[in-house]
């Protein structure tokens, strides 16, 4: 095949988060073409027509065109194999990335809470740390950093979560949860919240807010200053889009920032400007 990539027309403007807004014009372009390799990767995962099988072939030979091994067959590959070249930043955390996505080509079910934070260690933690790795801020970041990128990676399964099972069959809600509250997947299908959901929600919101307290100190690690207002601008969205989700029923709505969230966490983060 001579593209294996199956866009499916998403771009950075469609994220909840900033990608690369605030970073140095130098850096921008590898930031984003490490965006556009996830961005594929997780298109190809998150196909509704794909077989399993026919994903997991695409998303192997998006990591041999990364790693060289293959020369054609994906573009976004080509682009961040090049990145990489330039940059000196490893290509584990793209790998990583991949371990997911395959993930989510066969697994449409989660069984606790720690099993979704080890699915953040792949889906979401590389993101930080490939970011950081490029500006060459101190691995002393990536405590907090996957904290933060955890925390964005649940907020945005509670905000989905109707969407993906309606789409998919797969849900990221952990099943001891949905027994413990006496509810199940099914109650994601109907035109509400049950108390047995919102209970869930609240739990998986206590542990966003332990992670977000621990995201809290990840600006002023960073050095870089730049980076460091982007990221402390994020961290204040991942604190309001928590707060959203307190009060609001993902289920009857996608509950999502608005732009008084945006306005307000820039103003919150120009204390890292100095």
């Amino acid at each position: 095949m001579d593209n294996v990539e199956n866009w499916s027309g998403k771009t950075r403007s469609d994220e909840n988060f900033p990608v690369g807004a605030i970073v140095a014009p130098r850096l921008r372009g590898h930031v984003h073409a490490f965006y556009a390799f996830a961005r594929n990767a997780d298109d190809i995962a998150d196909s509704a027509e794909l077989e399993a099988a026919d994903k997991i072939a695409r998303l192997d030979v998006m990591e041999a065109v990364l790693l060289g091994h293959a020369t054609h067959g994906s573009p976004s590959a080509t682009a961040l194999r090049r990145s990489l070249l330039e940059t000196s930043v490893t290509s584990q955390h793209a790998c990583d990335l991949l371990v997911a996505f395959r993930q989510d080509a066969t697994k449409h079910r989660c069984a606790s809470w720690h099993e979704l934070y080890d699915y953040c260690r792949y889906s979401a933690m590389p993101v930080g740390r490939h970011v950081l790795d490029l500006h060459g801020e101190s691995t002393d970041t990536w405590v907090s950093s996957d904290a933060l990128c955890s925390v964005l990676q649940v907020l945005n399964h509670l905000q989905d979560g109707k969407k993906d099972l309606l789409a998919l069959d797969r849900c990221y809600l952990p099943n001891d949860l949905l027994a413990r509250f006496g509810t199940g997947v099914a109650d994601l299908l109907g035109i509400a919240e049950t108390p047995g959901l919102r209970q869930v929600f609240t739990e998986l919101l206590n542990e966003c807010d332990r992670l977000n307290a621990l995201a809290q100190g990840l600006p002023k690690l960073v050095r870089n200053r730049r980076l460091r207002l982007e990221t402390a601008v994020i961290v204040q969205l991942s604190k309001r889009l928590a707060a959203r989700l307190r009060v609001g029923d993902p289920v009857a709505t996608r509950v999502k920032l608005r732009r008084t969230d945006a306005i307000f966490s820039m103003l919150a983060s120009l204390r890292y400007l100095s």
